[in-house]
């Protein structure tokens, strides 16, 4: 193994995340047998956190079925796990990071994989009990545990993670409204086209929405009891999951001295494509790496599960002196009552584009392309097209060729063919 971290140097990994887990993982199967410390604020072993929005939700499964490995793999790979610690600071200079309980432990190399938090609604009533967030196992287990009494539950946010915990609500036998600012749900992210063609298919399920509609705080006096909207209407409310978005845990990054990018142009801490950052032998990977991706030429923060496995993988490699570029498409995927879709692609924010359907939305099987003014792929999804997939779509990607949007939409030509 070439350009090991220097002598028998530990690499410390500060984030038990999935990206943090997975580098862990990566440095053993690449060989590299010095020491891993891998530390994390949280008390849960590390997990995915897919299944929290989903078997979790559902209940059909515990949030143990989350986790990567039990304990007892740690050990037997010699990963010094410390679980329920914080990293409070880190010194390049000196190569150490501080402890809560204000000790130091020093590192030949170092991954940043510290994720993301929720971003919190601050309006009256927002401390209430009811009041849910929805991204580490211990909320959603809570919230899981809420929804077996079959409350009235009220959305904020018509994102993913607020239509997966809708559809969850529902399955489980609850009354469910999604209160969404835009004009209809995900228009962020897949825009108004296909976003009201996802809300549709809620409503088939009985989600109702609300757009158009801010939140300006929540009743009640010991729990909450209703979601005040802009307009003045009071949603009756036992229970409110607040899916509003996430934001990357930079501070630690930031206080180092290690550049971060605004929030203008992508948050997370700036790396090149082999996941360095600005600061010699610190590397960062997952929700919190805002990288140069050598396919796109442009610099791509990602929020989603396979970035995080990928980058974990890809850092690990570099930290080992491998000449490695992280050039993966961006990649998500969501399950919601009986649809399954997968998603590949990345579309710059503010960029014009062209929304192609193959196949009919109806027929519950169908594809999507986004296209460029010159008529690139963007991204592409499948809905319920399992045989179909996504490769083709990440050749379209890759290429860079020029489709027929006519031929692209013809379910009888081959993708190959378009």
């Amino acid at each position: 193994m070439a350009d090991t971290p220097s002598g028998s140097a530990q690499i410390v990994i500060v984030g038990a995340s999935l990206a943090g887990a997975t580098a862990a993982e990566a440095l053993r199967a690449e060989g590299w047998t010095g020491g891993v410390v891998l530390i994390g604020s949280e008390q849960s072993l590390p997990y995915e956190r897919p299944p929290l929005s989903k078997d979790v939700l559902l209940a059909k499964k515990g949030t143990e079925s989350a986790q990567l490995h039990d304990q007892q793999w740690y050990d037997d790979n010699k990963i010094d796990l410390r679980l329920g610690t914080t990293v409070t600071a880190i010194d390049p200079v000196a190569h150490t990071v501080t402890l809560d309980d204000g000790s130091q432990v020093p590192y030949g190399k170092l991954l940043i994989s510290t994720g993301s938090r929720v971003r919190t609604l601050d309006v009256p009533g927002a401390d209430l009990p009811g009041v849910h967030y929805l991204r580490t196992a211990e909320e959603s287990q809570a919230l899981t545990d809420a929804y077996a009494a079959k409350p009235r539950v009220v959305v904020v946010g018509a994102g993913w993670i607020g239509l997966e915990a809708a559809s969850a609500a529902r399955e489980r036998g609850s009354e469910v409204t999604v209160v969404e600012p835009q004009s209809t749900a995900l228009a962020s992210v897949m825009g108004e086209e296909v976003g009201e063609v996802f809300a549709d298919f809620q409503r088939q399920h009985g989600v109702q929405f609300r757009f158009g509609a801010g939140v300006e705080g929540f009743e009640g006096t010991d729990k909450v009891t209703g979601v005040r909207l802009s307009g003045g209407e009071v949603l009756p409310a036992d229970l409110v999951v607040v899916g509003v978005g996430v934001r990357p845990n930079t501070e630690l990054a930031e206080e180092a001295g290690i550049e971060v990018a605004t929030p203008d142009n992508g948050a997370g801490i700036v790396t090149g494509a082999d996941l360095q950052t600005s600061v010699a032998d610190v590397y960062a990977a997952g929700d919190v790496a805002r990288w140069d991706h050598p396919k796109y030429g442009r610099p791509v923060r990602v929020e989603h599960w396979q970035n995080a496995k990928d980058s974990g993988k890809t850092a690990a490699k570099a930290m080992l002196g491998q000449d490695v570029e992280y050039d993966s498409i961006p990649y998500f995927f969501t399950d919601q009552f009986d649809l399954g879709m997968e998603y590949a692609g990345d579309i710059p924010r503010g960029t014009s584009y062209q929304v192609v359907f193959r196949g009919d939305p109806k027929s519950g099987a169908y594809m999507v392309f986004w296209l460029d003014d010159d008529h690139h792929v963007l991204a592409g999804m499948h809905v319920n097209l399992w045989d179909t997939g996504l490769d083709a779509v990440r050749e379209l990607i890759r290429s860079g060729k020029q489709v027929d949007p006519a031929r692209l939409a013809d379910t009888s030509v081959e993708l190959s063919d378009v």
